[in-house]
């Protein structure tokens, strides 16, 4: 899809340029409509056939190496929530998660637990016999599936999940546990069970339930799309959820279960596609499809370089300057379909679609620079959070989705160590390292969010190894001067599962970030890399404008898997569900 966009916009281009017979001093603009119906504005400047001919080889750039993603079909579950008997359900796979205490056995070898024993009564013993033989305890992360005959499923699954459970995290890891069972047994149908779910309150039965799902579809999906074979595709069609309650409430955040999720594959494919495939041309071109897709509530606005030029975005363009890619900054606007706005609120998402380090190459061990694709996790998770909420249409908020896209590469037109860059406000930065870009296009990114008028906003950046070596690669960063926005996110992420950690805004470290040429440098020394980096953006922020940063390089990528996590999108959701109500 995003190939053929880029295809599209090529071939236009060239048409564009060498209909005109004669050649043009400056830029003019020219509005392309793609085949999928969104509009497109870019700057063109038809000098000369030859000149039309490169203007279409860098835009069909985007194909080096001829790689296009195949266009996959996500399997589609049918959730349902039921409150029926465990030995009245018929299907594949029966899955139990069960605690550690749940385990417990009495002088006979017998489940003390009233679900255990009773799936262990109709199956004359063999369950507790099984999970002995196979030393099943219930600990988290083990799992066992057995086949047994006697009950209406045709295996009956152990998830383990740790001496007690109550996070949602935990619940998702479930629903995980579940996706790789049905995977291996390739089944259709399967149904998911607490063996002890009555110390729940209804609204964390709505949240458990939701986690399960969400883990579930996490669970089964795999990104196929740039191997060449790709595998047989997952037969699961329907997962029950028993013993949670039921009604409209229950189906409807099962179906929010599903958007969110959606949301974050969404995120996770974005990430996922190399810097050949997603330039910052084609990042814009999802932008804009979201807002195709969800036109009822959602408004695009993808100005070009020129716009850029005339909104004084020296900091944004100096770090733009060196690829051949041309930059694209990205405003999508949601704005519920009726009723007043209560909050105006502001994401902020890095889109760094590749980062070489500039003249400031990245190289040597851990300098991961084969990754570096994944400098637009912050981008992802705002465009994440915006497909969500065109699905959810939440009331009474407006938000502003905003990502200042290009990439950091190295040219004769490109940013060098020590030139002075302008950003919007006029305040003029020293670079002193031209692998310290991302906060040079954040800034801005930032003053343009300022200037929509919002009450608070909040970026999303991959910014710092700093943040990494303090956290590790589960764990964001926060820094924000404000405690109220503090405490809404950190609700927000204790319902999503994933993991933040408040980090001190120190003031005193500015003293490192101060120029003797300029207003500042855009980067200090290598300690408290993360706090500097953090202050630097406070300088684009209005002061009435309630601020947060959020550094996402580690959890934004799984180094194991070596694929993206799409972290940060469900908090964001959340976060913009509480301004909301």
């Amino acid at each position: 899809m995003v190939a053929s966009i880029v295809a599209s916009l090529a071939t236009s281009l060239l048409a564009s340029s060498v209909s005109h017979s004669r050649p043009y001093s400056s830029l003019f603009f020219t509005k392309l409509r793609s085949s999928s119906g969104f509009r497109f504005s870019f700057a063109v400047a038809p000098l000369s056939s030859r000149r039309a001919r490169f203007m279409a080889h860098t835009i069909a750039r985007a194909t080096l190496g001829l790689t296009q993603p195949a266009n996959l079909e996500h399997p589609k579950i049918s959730f349902a929530a039921k409150e029926i008997d465990v030995a009245e359900w018929k299907g594949d796979i029966l899955a139990v998660g069960v605690t550690e205490k749940d385990m417990a056995k009495d002088e006979n070898s017998k489940f003390q637990n009233s679900i255990l024993k009773k799936i262990d009564g109709l199956l004359g013993g063999l369950l507790a016999e099984a999970s002995s033989e196979e030393d099943f305890t219930g600990k988290a992360g083990q799992s066992t599936v057995l086949r047994l005959p006697g009950l209406g499923t045709k295996r009956v699954g152990l998830i383990g999940l740790g001496q007690s459970v109550s996070s949602p995290a935990a619940f998702r890891s479930l629903g995980e546990a579940v996706a790789a069972a049905a995977k291996t047994a390739q089944a259709s149908s399967v149904a998911v069970v607490l063996a002890s779910s009555e110390s729940l309150s209804n609204d964390s039965k709505l949240n458990t339930a939701s986690a399960i799902a969400s883990g579930t579809v996490l669970g089964i999906y795999e990104d196929n799309r740039y191997k060449s074979e790709s595998k047989k595709p997952l037969l699961i069609k329907s997962v029950d959820i028993l013993g949670l309650g039921t009604g409209p409430e229950l189906e409807k955040k099962l179906k929010y279960a599903e958007d969110v999720s959606s949301a974050i594959i969404f995120g996770r494919e974005l990430v996922n596609s190399p810097a050949n495939v997603l330039t910052p041309a084609a990042l814009a071109a999802e932008a804009s499809k979201i807002a195709s897709s969800y036109s009822d509530v959602i408004t695009a606005n993808i100005l070009t370089e020129e716009q850029c030029k005339e909104l004084k975005m020296g900091s944004y363009l100096g770090v733009a300057a060196a690829s051949a890619n041309p930059p694209h900054f990205i405003h999508l606007c949601y704005k519920p379909p009726s009723g007043p706005i209560k909050a105006k609120l502001a994401l902020v998402g890095k889109g760094l679609t590749f980062d070489s380090g500039g003249y400031n190459i990245k190289t040597g061990p851990g300098c991961s620079i084969e990754i570096m694709k994944t400098d637009m996790g912050g981008s992802a998770a705002v465009l994440g959070a915006a497909k969500a909420l065109g699905q959810i249409k939440p009331p009474g908020v407006e938000v502003h989705f905003i990502v200042a896209s290009c990439e950091n590469m190295i040219s004769g037109t490109g940013m060098r160590p020590g030139d002075i860059i302008t950003a919007a406000n006029g305040k003029t930065i020293e670079v002193n390292n031209t692998d310290a870009e991302g906060r040079l296009t954040l800034a801005d990114a930032l003053i343009y969010a300022c200037n929509q008028g919002v009450d608070k906003v909040i970026d999303l950046a991959t910014l710092t190894g700093a943040c990494i070596v303090a956290l590790g690669p589960s764990i964001a960063g926060v820094f924000t001067p404000s405690d109220d926005l503090a405490k809404e996110v950190f609700e927000a992420s204790q319902t999503s599962g994933e993991k933040f950690w408040r980090m001190p805004l120190e003031e005193s470290y500015w003293e490192s970030m101060k120029s003797g040429v300029a207003d500042m440098v855009n980067t200090g020394g290598r300690q408290g890399g993360a706090i500097t980096a953090a202050l630097f953006l406070k300088q684009f922020v209005d002061e009435k404008v309630q601020w947060m940063h959020i550094d996402l390089a580690g959890p934004v990528w799984n180094d194991k898997k070596r694929v993206a996590t799409g972290f940060g999108i469900s908090t964001l959701v959340e976060w913009v569900l509480k301004n909301s109500s």
